[in-house]
């Protein structure tokens, strides 16, 4: 049985950063990636109160109308990933894998 040759990921810590900032910092990420100019890595961050609406989420699927949320400083995001509604905040840790699957 041979040895895989081992792998470097390297995490990074973020600290507290919007959900719109932190898509596009994933997508650099992936670019960066994909280009050979950086290892894998994984970025970890939380972010302010966001709920998110997945593709299969509707807005009968949440539990208090937008107004509401954004009354209480939470954001909402439609997004193009899978799920339902996912609410993210502060203290909650977000990790975001940029790894080249192949390897």
């Amino acid at each position: 049985m041979g040895c895989r040759p081992s792998h470097r990921l390297t995490v990074e810590w973020l600290g507290r950063v919007g959900y719109a900032d932190g898509l596009e910092l994933q997508a650099r990420a992936v670019e960066e990636r994909r280009r050979g100019r950086t290892g894998d890595r994984l970025l970890l961050l939380e972010h302010p109160p966001v709920v998110t609406l997945g593709r299969s989420a509707r807005d009968s699927s949440l539990l208090v109308d937008r107004n509401q949320l954004a009354a209480r400083g939470i954001a909402v995001h439609e997004v193009q990933r899978g799920g339902d509604v996912t609410y993210h905040g502060p203290g909650q840790l977000v990790g975001y894998p940029i790894i080249d699957l192949r390897a």
